[in-house]
């Protein structure tokens, strides 16, 4: 099967969009799929407003039109609603071709954190967008229960995995900081409640690994945290398993691989009860959930390292990746009978002809 999937977010984004749509791409060619992605490049871009290091495409439509026939996909999925996916969707409705979508990132919430627009504003857009799919694919049953309270319809699970080969406890290294160490990774951004961990009175050491828009004024407002920027494979591996808690602050994301990544490496999660560390969780003892997040971070303290591991290690790529193909199956298998009813309207039109 060959699928097509359309994202805004690519590289050199690092983020978890990013890392699942590729760890996707590379378990389906083990299991003898193609992924093809239509993403930003070659477009002209534009800085998103308020995050001028996320650039945005303007793609034409004729070119979305040649790459997505040049690929000829048996299914298509749009990853994200931005332009690229818009213009996909566009041409997916035109051509009559069913597709698949996934809700990853509440946009309603991230954009009522910059802007004074109500939330059910931004969902009566999100929802008519995802209306149009045959499915549309949520990480998390917390997810799946708030977007049908906003009237989605239509939901399917794709959950996420983790590459428990890259993340490892035995790739930590001496960050020569006192103990204990709680350790924060992801997008330096408000969505992302980072004053929530770094104004926490902790014993011992905070580090904060990744870059964003917010990153100058937490550098300013915390100058006793230790700042590592944008890290990446082996070096964000170890400098990750090097931490005794992974501290996850965010209210607002939908599911948090880095939670996962944490686990693999050995790292107990401190966060907030809510969607995305909730589901990611559950009830396995590998994290603290406290709306006192203070105290989340000491009870994570005591939680044993390797049953993190354990975790870890039950949430591969590969199951995901068969979750993921078994929904663009039901789409490929939908477009088959679209082709054969065009196909059978044609024919019977043909013979009409001859007869008359």
């Amino acid at each position: 099967m060959r699928v097509l999937i359309a994202t805004d977010a690519w590289a050199p984004q690092v983020n978890g969009v990013v890392r699942t749509l590729q760890s996707l791409a590379a378990c389906a060619r083990g299991m003898g799929h193609t992924v093809e992605f239509v993403t930003p490049e070659g477009f002209r871009t534009w800085p998103l407003p308020t995050y001028p290091d996320l650039r945005i495409a303007l793609p034409s439509q004729k070119e979305i039109a040649r790459r997505i026939e040049a690929i000829a996909p048996d299914a298509v999925h749009i990853a994200t609603e931005g332009p690229i996916g818009l213009s996909v969707r566009r041409y997916c409705r035109r051509h009559g071709l069913p597709f698949n979508t996934s809700f990853t990132t509440k946009f309603p919430e991230y954009i009522r954190a910059r802007a004074p627009i109500p939330e059910s504003w931004s969902y009566a857009v999100l929802r008519r967008f995802h209306g149009a799919a045959l499915a549309t694919t949520v990480a998390t049953p917390s997810l799946m229960s708030e977007l049908r309270g906003h009237g989605f319809r239509n939901l399917a699970f794709w959950t996420r995995g983790v590459d428990t080969e890259l993340f490892r406890p035995d790739r930590a290294i001496d960050l020569g900081l006192p103990r204990p160490i709680f350790v924060s990774l992801g997008r330096l951004a408000v969505e992302k409640n980072l004053d929530a961990f770094l104004s926490l009175d902790l014993p011992g050491s905070k580090v904060v690994i990744g870059h964003g828009p917010q990153e100058a004024e937490l550098r300013r407002k915390y100058p006793e945290a230790k700042f590592l920027g944008l890290l990446a494979g082996e070096t964000l591996a170890a400098h990750l398993a090097a931490a005794d808690v992974f501290v996850f602050p965010s209210r607002t994301d939908t599911f948090g691989i880095v939670q996962l990544e944490a686990l693999a490496s050995g790292l107990p999660v401190a966060a907030f009860p809510v969607t995305g560390p909730r589901d990611v969780l559950g009830n396995a003892p590998v994290g603290a959930l406290n709306e006192n997040l203070r105290q989340a971070c000491l009870d994570a303290l005591e939680i044993d390292r390797a049953q993190c591991r354990t975790f870890a290690l039950a949430h591969s790529w590969e199951s995901s990746t068969r979750q993921f193909l078994g929904l663009a199956e039901r789409v490929a298998a939908a477009s088959s009978r679209r082709s054969a009813k065009i196909f059978a309207r044609g024919f019977a039109g043909s013979r009409h002809q001859n007869v008359t």
